[in-house]
């Protein structure tokens, strides 16, 4: 999965939600659910988002939507490989990017 996100310190649930197009009610429920999320607080109360949280979501996503895992499955799948799986995750969104970067190219010849 490509996000279309612009490089930024912090992201909000509505600017992820739509990236992953998701209701936030489930960013919001995954937060709970899953211990390697861990966004800041604004003043308001609101969740802001890291990069690495990011790329947690992502490989939340992945395991979760793409892959068909339960919640349950997912955690254990993080917990028993979570260096392997992130360098794994690491590399296919490198290939992605690639891959998007090479379709822009030939969509511009």
């Amino acid at each position: 999965m490509h996000l279309n996100l612009p490089e930024k310190r912090y992201y909000s649930i509505g600017e992820l939600a739509k990236a992953f197009d998701v209701n936030a009610s489930l960013i919001r429920f995954w937060d709970k659910e899953f211990d390697i999320l861990k966004p800041k607080k604004n003043a308001k109360g609101n969740r802001m988002f890291t990069p690495e949280d990011v790329k947690n979501l992502q490989l939340i996503y992945h395991l979760v939507k793409e892959r068909g895992f339960t919640l349950e499955g997912a955690k254990v799948h993080l917990k028993e490989g979570e260096k392997n799986i992130l360098d794994k995750f690491e590399i296919i969104r490198k290939l992605e990017n690639i891959k998007a970067t090479l379709i822009n190219i030939k969509n511009e010849l």
